[in-house]
């Protein structure tokens, strides 16, 4: 019997608008008719169903695809800008109506009666300007990408002012109201239509009325954009309205500019959100022009948000997004949310997105992007000082970057300070937590770090504060402690980059090497914690990312040492562990298959130099560890000094047949183990013999075979004698060159036949060095080493002050360890390396130089890709606003999801019950 009851059994109540949607996709009146349908009406009842269809910015993103609108732009392109006319004008209507916005009550009940209003005849203009924004939301970006970089497109509909004739009573009305639009045309005035801020109606004559020059769509846009982030019963509360004028540019909350603070709004913080997407999408239209186009064809819509967007707008929009992400940290703690944040595992049980955190990760990107842009006229103003010259923003170029520059009370530098560290906490508290995975983590991170940066570059008088407090520590311990974490994700390495920048723009500051000998505070990750004062810290930090990436930050090292080389006069009373690794670093940097492979690498040699230099020019007697460590390590430096291109292929090789040699051992060791377990220790014996043989004769060719005398009554070093052996004796070792070797194929193993194949190879004349390099694959990305190259860098090394050093203390070490009992030699060691002076050995301490990060055209286009980049993974969840779209600045490469451990496991116990089937796409 309930075969009888209808199909339709939930549609006269109206609770379900299901069926409504599906029919947009399927039917003929939706969405297909965008395309199919030549030049429809803007006065077509067709396009209502854009306005009160949707209820999420979800139904949009899913019910309207980047297809249909890539479709509709190439079959019926009058169609898009009807759409984008009839939108944009029920906008700009609705922001003025009396009507809206509509009254909310945040009851019970009206989650109740929502439902039966959703099809009865009130109107709802808040779901209407909401469904508005949505939809310019999802066709913007497709009309940017199929635009691209001709924009021909965007200036004809949203660009072109019209000039339309003016009336008399017109003009008397409006010339009072608007006297600002007066100073654009002061210049043009020839004196009988002259124009004045009193009101006085231009002459005009009987044949030509007066003209006037209507915004643009564009414009009025920004401008609607404006009007509806601060309006209030919308996204401000209703509260602060005065009289009936809804629109009140007051900033959103207590912070910089502003004292009071309204509380938390779900519902207007989500409305903030959807209206900044819009804003930050429009802000997008750069990300579809290729980096060299980049300063050449600007986006007119960040040029005019930037340069044209009134002074009072700018500050209070500045504040408003500012307050926002500073304030992410406080949360009021009687909200439900407050206290399920801090639940275990709180995110793998309430899903959903939080408002709060949407919104703040939205004013996070929207400032980043407006603080960021540098895009032909918006470019900061070179300005010569000295020597130097410096870029500084000003209020006709980008007047964001301006006025975050002119900010100097110090209360507002102690509230965007603690912001930041109070993000920083958060994230390395969620980081360091017992139960791993049990807090989500801080999507906004990333954007903080930038901005910090911009904030640090920009005001000088907030990087003095910075830099007097002591929060500059616990500063350089966040972002360690976070590039350590990152540095293993190749999809964050830019983000690893521009950390290892903010680190050098704060070592080049003298403020921040004086801080260096205070211990660090916050409470460090066991895994990366070290002893010590916050150089000590620094300097295993930079040895962890650099030790444990193998190559793979490159772009990141010379950053880094700079910092170390801005700060090591500062050094005092470096720990063991701290100086041993500041010299491994330099023996990794000195091994000749680092240093021929690449031509910049012999740079991070002469910063890792300069480390050492400054530390015994301005502390020698306070780093012990640091001397001593130099003092073992001597043999490094002195074969540095004679480093030469055959000298240092040949040590590759050298190594290169020992690797072999023991993996050969290796699997003929596994071999044996398995087939005879009693037979091989002859073998055994027999290889190590012809092994150590081997290595003895590699010793005789090695390159470290040019030993350093020490005068006992000068105090600068004499070499033997003798020239380079590299450069008069042959590369072939001399056991290889006798004819019996090659010759007595009985007693000669596969092994050595082997070798000498390989020191056949290395043994070419000079005329062959290029083919030589090219076979053994040492350069990288083509590049191929020469004599020349070597030479060129290889006497510009300041090796002078370390040899002296060695030169003079060396022989008194070795007399010191000769002469007392190993068990307190290297206490009485330190204790004598404390009580050295080399005054009137050294020359005068060279004054201090500091390298500090300077920007040009590439790094600005790298950081605004990394800005974007960013952005784009945040966009891809949940709605994926530009998915699927042609994006050019930079690349978008997709990855295929891997099923989480944890997830296969599950499945295996309780028997399938959670399917491995469906797979959430990574955020790459």
């Amino acid at each position: 019997m309930f075969t009888k009851f209808p199909h339709k059994f939930t549609t006269p109540f109206g609770l379900l608008t299901d069926e409504a949607k599906l029919a947009f996709r399927s039917r003929p009146e939706g969405i297909s008719k965008l395309a199919s349908v030549r030049n429809i009406s803007e006065s077509d009842a067709y396009w209502d169903q854009y306005f009160t269809l949707f209820d999420t910015p979800s139904d949009v993103f899913s019910l309207i695809s980047p297809n249909d609108i890539r479709r509709a732009l190439l079959d019926a392109p009058e169609n898009i800008i009807t759409l984008i006319r009839v939108v944009t004008s029920r906008l700009f209507n609705l922001v003025s109506d009396h009507t809206f916005p509509s009254p909310s009550n945040p009851s019970v009940a009206s989650y109740a009666t929502s439902f039966i209003k959703a099809n009865s005849s009130e109107r709802n203009t808040t779901k209407e300007v909401l469904n508005s924004i949505r939809v310019l939301s999802r066709i913007f970006p497709v009309v940017f990408e199929v635009e691209g970089e001709s924009n021909t497109f965007e200036l004809e509909v949203l660009w072109k002012k019209i000039e339309v004739e003016e009336d008399r009573e017109t003009t008397t009305a409006t010339n009072s109201e608007a006297p600002q639009f007066v100073i654009e045309d002061e210049d043009e005035g020839d004196g009988d239509g002259e124009t004045t801020a009193t009101g006085t109606v231009p002459k005009a004559s009987d044949k030509h009325k007066p003209k006037k020059t209507l915004p643009s769509l564009g414009e009025k846009l920004f401008t609607c954009i404006n009007d509806l982030l601060f309006c209030c019963g919308f996204t401000l509360p209703t509260k602060i309205q005065v009289d009936h004028y809804k629109i009140n540019y007051v900033i959103w909350e207590k912070g910089v500019g502003s004292t009071s603070d309204p509380g938390p709004n779900h519902a207007y913080d989500s409305n903030k959100t959807e209206v900044l997407r819009l804003f930050l999408i429009l802000l997008s239209r750069q990300i579809y022009v290729s980096p060299p186009s980049f300063f050449n064809k600007p986006s007119f819509y960040s040029l005019h948000v930037v340069k044209k967007t009134p002074r009072r707008d700018v500050l209070t929009l500045l504040c408003s997004l500012l307050n926002t992400a500073m304030n992410s940290c406080t949360t009021n703690g009687s909200t439900i949310g407050s206290v399920t944040g801090k639940l275990p595992y709180n995110h793998l049980v309430f899903k959903g997105e939080d408002p709060r955190s949407a919104l703040v990760d939205m004013c996070f990107q929207v400032l980043c992007v407006l603080l960021d842009f540098q895009s032909g006229p918006a470019k900061d103003v070179a300005t010569e000082n000295g020597d130097s010259s410096t870029s500084t923003p000003t209020a006709q170029t980008n007047a964001f970057r301006y006025f975050l520059a002119k900010l100097h009370r110090v209360q507002d530098f102690s509230f965007i300070l603690e912001g930041i560290c109070g993000l920083f906490e958060q994230n390395l508290a969620i980081s360091n937590d017992l139960l791993p995975g049990s807090r989500k983590s801080v999507p906004y991170v990333p954007e903080a770090v930038i901005f910090f940066w911009k904030v640090t570059e920009l005001n000088k008088k907030f990087r003095a504060y910075l830099l007097d407090s002591d929060k500059v520590i616990d500063i350089l311990a966040y972002l360690l402690c976070y590039a350590l974490e990152i540095k293993d994700k190749p999809q964050q390495h830019g983000l690893c980059r521009a950390l290892s920048y903010i680190i050098q723009t704060l070592s080049a500051e003298p403020a921040f090497g004086n801080k260096l000998t205070s211990p660090v505070k916050i409470q460090i990750p066991t895994k990366w914690a070290s002893s010590g004062t916050a150089a000590d810290f620094m300097i295993n930090s930079i040895y962890f990312i650099i030790a444990t990436t193998s190559g793979a930050l490159n772009s990141i090292y010379p950053a880094l040492i700079i910092a170390l080389s801005n700060i090591a006069p500062y050094f005092r009373n470096l720990s063991v562990v701290a100086s041993t690794r500041l010299v491994q670093l330099f023996k990794s940097f000195s091994n000749p298959l680092f240093l021929l492979s690449d031509e910049s690498h012999p740079r991070l040699l002469f910063f890792m130099l300069d480390v050492f230099n400054s530390v015994i020019f301005h502390h020698l007697s306070d780093n012990p560890n640091l001397l001593y460590a130099i003092l073992g390590a001597h043999k490094t430096f002195e074969d540095l000094g004679t480093f030469t291109l055959s000298r240092g292929l040949r040590e590759i090789t050298r190594v290169q047949l020992i690797r072999e040699d023991q993996d050969r051992q290796t699997e003929r060791g596994g071999k044996t183990d398995r087939s005879n377990f009693g037979g091989d220790t002859e073998d055994a014996h027999a290889e190590k013999t012809r092994l150590l043989r081997s290595e003895s004769n590699n010793a005789i060719d090695s390159p470290t075979d040019s030993p350093i005398y020490i005068s006992a009554d000068a105090n600068d070093l004499e070499y033997n004698s003798s020239d380079d052996p590299a450069m008069i004796r042959p590369l072939m070792s001399p056991t290889s060159e006798a004819p019996t070797t090659s010759n007595t194929t009985g007693t000669t193993s596969e092994k050595a036949k082997g070798k000498m194949r390989e020191r056949r190879s290395v043994s070419l004349d000079a005329t062959s060095s290029v083919e030589r390099i090219s076979a053994a694959g040492i350069g990288r990305n083509g590049f191929l080493p020469t004599q020349e190259w070597v030479t060129s860098w290889q006497q510009g090394l300041p090796l002078d002050t370390v040899m002296l050093v060695i030169s003079e203390l060396l022989p008194k070490i070795q007399s010191l360890q000769a002469g007392r009992q190993k068990v307190n030699t290297t206490g009485a060691i330190t204790d004598f390396l404390q009580s050295v002076t080399l005054v009137g050995i050294l020359p005068p301490a060279p004054p201090i130089s500091l390298r500090r990060f300077l920007w040009s055209d590439a790094s600005i286009v790298w950081l605004t890709s990394l800005i974007w980049g960013e952005i784009y993974v945040h966009g891809m969840s949940p709605l994926g606003i530009w998915n699927s779209t042609n994006v050019r600045l930079f690349f978008v490469k997709h990855t295929q999801t891997q099923q989480r451990q944890i997830t296969e496991t599950v499945s295996s116990v309780v028997g399938g019950l959670f399917s491995p089937t469906r797979q959430r796409p990574d955020r790459t």
